[in-house]
């Protein structure tokens, strides 16, 4: 469907392509996979015509490595994770228009012409340069199988293209004792080598001028990264390797020079493989030129999700391809790409504090979680948890806490209560109340007012909101079923009982809408249950308000969701515990569910699950903490995290402090000296990355936008706040 058709612009959503040298882990799924799935199935109900393209990043040294340790050639191993990673996402109901691989001839010959292309317009020239070299392995290093002292924050263990600590990107030369990580403690050495750069420098000017007619509608951390390179000032970077597996470096025009033993490196190659993917699926379906709508349509929009580490490859690296490349295709009369329209780029997902990783061994296998768990159930664990503001973490207690009083407890409780009264004491869906039923009315309003607000979330990237919005609706379906109470209006007034249950069932159909693009298996569930024909996910967004099929007769409902075993999540979260689990649990072929854990349906009761509560502490306690107010007189850059401001504060009559706060992404310095805030005047002080705490500034979010506390009328700093 095009705009046209539609009326909506065409969207394109471009997934940061995972390596191949290993299984997906949950860090992968909630960072950039499982967050584009979720905005593609929204578009298209919401009538926009979507593409979504991805696939398996298969070149660079660590998937040679890979594939001598396992004896297999490079080949084999990326072949292996290309179908490892397509079985898990289609597992987890992630659905790609297209996931490839960056082997395929097409990709290749797309690499070598931008690569010609950029090149014709003088932005790639070679340069000899010096590179890291291990002996004892004989090769070349990229930047990543570097590893050293951060120049800048004296972490051990930074890489030789960026630091994880402070986030700075490096150079492998500036680190300090740089070694091999191929043979640990073994010294590198720096050998002279011909390279092809791309000269970043050159297009400072035109990058400068697209982040600022783009940006303002990106991330806080989108933007603070992006604005932090460009003012630091682009340097030109080699992007060809001593390798031989990989894309070739074409024949050059008018040179003689051979290259065979260079390749594109994949920092150049793989973002390409957002324009490749496109072409290549417009091949297949028969429709060689179909990728322009979503490339050259000017009214189209593109969406490029990713983890936070990745964003200065798509928002100044790719842009500056796709600069350097409308060049030369403007040259020829070709029709240009649009750049970047958003980047949502989420923070990351941690296991106990520490962040997933492939190469550290941190993390939770995403097949291993499959084996036990719904896919639902970690689908809502990562939506309601997801790290788009801040980084989150994973812990079994939550996602136990979050699955059981909240999935199965309120939405699949509502969802089964309603049904499993009305098939039982009517068998079918009852005819509408009057125009004038208080209850019918406020729910109908409800429903329209959560499709409202949940487009609003969707449509600017903003998941996590929109998922408790849902919520938000489940909770208020328990809470009016609680008051209507149909199981009482029954016995003593039939007309009045089926009124309540047809608006009730108005609910669960708009949830059945509501949660198909977070919650695909239990939404066709409930939509077919309510007896509506075909697939929800086919359905337009406004479905959630459309009568219901009055008369429909009704089969016995199953349970959406399956409770957690709190002992099994005891085993996993217990002391020693492996961070990623080992043991496959057997599925029960008729339930689909772990065969160790028995479906427990939520029965039918007179009570609806109530919201989960916060623990209660006493008056006591809470006077315990001396909350003050304090007026905002400096603010520095920590000088060891890119995070981080030290924030020197006037409390009144408890003097002058000291506050290390983590705003830096979402406030300027001058936003903030001369403010009120509040902060905890009594916490114990800390050393926060070298520099003293000496409180805590308060603030709220909501996931997405953070912001300070201060007083609605003007009081001294040094006022308590009771």
């Amino acid at each position: 469907m095009s705009k046209a058709a539609s009326g909506r612009p065409p969207i394109l959503i471009g997934v940061a392509w995972p390596y191949a040298n290993g299984p997906l882990h949950l860090g992968h799924i909630a960072g950039s996979l499982l967050p584009p799935d979720i905005f593609r199935r929204a578009m298209r109900m919401l009538g926009h015509d979507v593409l979504m393209v991805s696939g398996s990043d298969c070149h660079g040294t660590p998937i040679m490595i890979k594939a001598e340790k396992e004896g297999k050639t490079p080949g084999e191993v990326v072949a292996f994770y290309n179908e490892e990673h397509k079985a898990a996402l289609g597992r987890l109901h992630i659905d790609f228009d297209l996931f490839t691989a960056t082997t395929t001839p097409n990709h290749r010959e797309w690499v070598q012409k931008i690569f010609l292309a950029c090149r014709e317009m003088g932005y790639i020239e070679t340069r000899t340069t010096e590179a890291p070299y291990d002996a004892k392995a004989g090769r070349f290093l990229p930047d990543r199988y570097v590893e050293g002292t951060c120049p800048h924050c004296k972490t051990a263990g930074a890489r030789g293209d960026q630091c994880d600590a402070c986030g700075k990107t490096l150079d492998p030369k500036e680190l300090i004792a740089p070694h091999s990580k191929m043979n640990p403690g073994n010294p590198v050495t720096f050998r002279p080598t011909e390279h092809f750069f791309f000269l970043l420098s050159k297009l400072q000017p035109a990058l400068e001028r697209y982040v600022q007619a783009t940006a303002g509608h990106w991330r806080a951390n989108t933007i603070n990264f992006t604005s932090q390179w460009l003012k630091d000032g682009l340097v030109d970077r080699a992007i060809t390797r001593d390798l031989t597996w990989g894309v070739p470096i074409p024949p050059l025009p008018g040179s003689s020079t051979n290259y065979d033993d260079k390749r594109i490196y994949v920092w150049f190659e793989a973002v390409c493989g957002y324009l490749t993917a496109a072409v290549e699926w417009a091949q297949r379906q028969g429709k060689p030129e179909a990728w322009h709508r979503f490339w050259t349509d000017k009214t189209a929009r593109s969406y490029y999700f990713l983890g936070k580490d990745n964003i200065p490859f798509h928002t100044i690296i790719w842009p500056a391809i796709l600069i350097a490349y409308n060049e030369a295709r403007g040259k020829k009369g070709e029709p240009l790409l649009n750049l970047p329209y958003d980047v949502p780029a989420n923070e990351f997902l941690n296991l106990a504090g520490l962040k997933f990783s492939k190469s550290q061994g941190v993390g939770i296998g995403v097949q291993e979680v499959l084996d036990r768990f719904q896919s639902d159930a970690v689908r809502y664990y990562l939506s309601i948890n997801m790290p788009e503001g801040k980084d989150a973490d994973w812990t079994w207690e939550d996602f136990q806490s979050k699955v059981n009083d909240e999935l199965v407890g309120a939405l699949g409780n509502l969802v089964h209560r309603v049904l499993s009264f009305t098939q039982k004491n009517l068998g079918v869906i009852p005819n509408a109340p009057e125009a004038d039923d208080k209850l019918d009315a406020k729910l109908r309003a409800a429903i329209a007012a959560c499709g409202d607000d949940m487009e609003t979330h969707l449509r600017a990237v903003r998941l996590r909101p929109a998922m408790r919005r849902l919520m938000e609706l489940a909770f208020l379906g328990n809470q009016a079923m609680q008051e209507a109470q149909p199981w009482a209006k029954y016995k003593t007034n039939r007309p009045e009982a089926e009124d309540k249950l047809h608006s009730l069932i108005r609910v669960v159909k708009a949830l059945a809408v509501y949660m198909a693009p977070f919650l695909p298996e239990a939404a066709q569930k409930a939509w077919s249950a309510v007896g509506e024909e075909g697939s929800v996910h086919a359905q337009p967004w406004s479905a959630a308000q459309a009568p219901l099929a009055i008369g429909h007769r009704l089969a016995e409902p199953q349970p959406l969701f399956i409770k957690l075993d709190p002992d099994q999540i005891k085993a996993l979260a217990g002391p020693g515990a492996p961070p990623t689990p080992s043991k496959v649990t057997p599925v029960d072929s008729k339930t689909n569910a772990p065969a160790t854990l028995a479906p427990t349906p939520a029965a039918p009761s007179a009570k609806p699950a109530p919201a989960p509560q916060p623990t209660s502490i006493s008056i006591e306690e809470f006077q315990r903490i001396n909350l003050r107010l304090a007026k905002v007189v400096a603010v520095e850059a920590h000088p060891k995290a890119d995070k981080l401001y030290v924030v020197k504060l006037d409390a009144g009559e408890l003097g002058p402090r000291q506050v290390v706060a983590g705003l830096k992404a979402f406030y300027k310095p001058e936003e903030l000296v001369g403010q009120t805030v509040a902060f905890v005047a009594n916490l114990a002080p800390a050393m926060l990355r070298g520099v003293e705490s000496q409180g805590m500034i308060l603030a709220a979010d909501d996931g997405t936008t953070v912001g300070f506390l201060t007083p609605q009328r003007a009081l001294p700093p040094g006022s308590k706040i009771r």
